[in-house]
């Protein structure tokens, strides 16, 4: 007697097999029916939680063909023992390029306000900028924005992107802001008045930034209320120093940066 296999559907009917794939920490995957990116922090028993760059959480349930890996559909299951994170991530959060070389600097800049304002940016997205090319420079104050602006004659191959301090309607840094108006430049703020507050108190160490009197020197007051020795500088370097990635600052000054680096670095239209 002849014998059938007891699955009769046609080949062609039926699901192909996609690879099964460990939900390590640090794996970084998109749910497509949501576009949610992120990386594993977390797989429990039915579900993975994923942390997108800016520190957002979602927890989704482990389904077959539930993912995509470099565009690849996968299923994640739950990994059979603990494993280490996996490296391969800037401090930005943004996937690292291994050996990539830093590119020829663009024509195009950022200008922050100060010397702080730029060894911040660069002590989060230093690896995305020279993989970019995009050089930070500092202005030490934004008074004379318009007028350095103009003389550094933005186009559409020369963007130039200026981040500054304390950008909140009303304040003399948003009127100035208002006055530049090349297309070819973009001005964003965060609202804090110094950049040390974008670092969130809690990587500080410290319950939050103190108030100031107004017409006091902020970083000094800051210093004599939280009873750190008034030297700003050596103040600064402390609080540099507990900046490990994105997840240390807060999200008013992530997404204003992110947008200057696309805007510097879109290709002319």
């Amino acid at each position: 007697m002849r014998q059938y296999s007891p699955d009769l559907t046609p080949p062609w009917k039926k699901p192909r097999s996609v690879p099964e794939v460990p939900a390590d920490p640090g794996l970084v995957v998109e749910e497509p029916g949501t576009g949610f990116c992120g990386a594993v922090i977390r797989c429990e028993a039915g579900t993975v939680t994923l942390e997108d760059r800016f520190g957002k959480h979602r927890v989704f349930p482990l389904e077959p063909r539930g993912f995509l890996l470099e565009g690849r559909t996968v299923t994640l299951v739950r990994p059979t023992a603990a494993a280490p994170v996996r490296p391969g991530r800037t401090a930005s959060g943004s996937v690292a390029v291994p050996g990539a070389r830093a590119r020829v600097a663009r024509a195009g800049r950022i200008y922050v306000e100060g010397r702080h304002d730029a060894e911040l940016v660069e002590r989060v997205w230093g690896d995305d900028l020279r993989v970019e090319g995009v050089v930070v420079e500092y202005l030490e104050g934004v008074d004379d924005l318009p007028a350095v602006v103009d003389a550094f004659a933005p186009g559409p191959d020369a963007r130039l992107g200026v981040l500054v301090d304390h950008l909140v309607p009303g304040s003399k840094e948003s009127r100035i802001a208002e006055a530049v108006t090349s297309e070819h430049a973009l001005v964003l703020g965060h609202p804090y008045i110094d950049v040390w507050e974008a670092v969130k108190p809690a990587s500080v160490g410290i319950p939050s930034w103190p108030r100031v009197p107004h017409g006091q020197d902020w970083k000094t007051g800051v210093c004599r209320a939280l009873g750190w020795p008034e030297n700003t500088g050596a103040a600064w370097q402390h609080v540099l120093s507990r900046v490990h990635s994105y997840k240390d600052l807060e999200p008013a000054l992530l997404g204003r940066v992110e947008e200057l680096i696309d805007f510097v670095t879109a290709p002319p239209e």
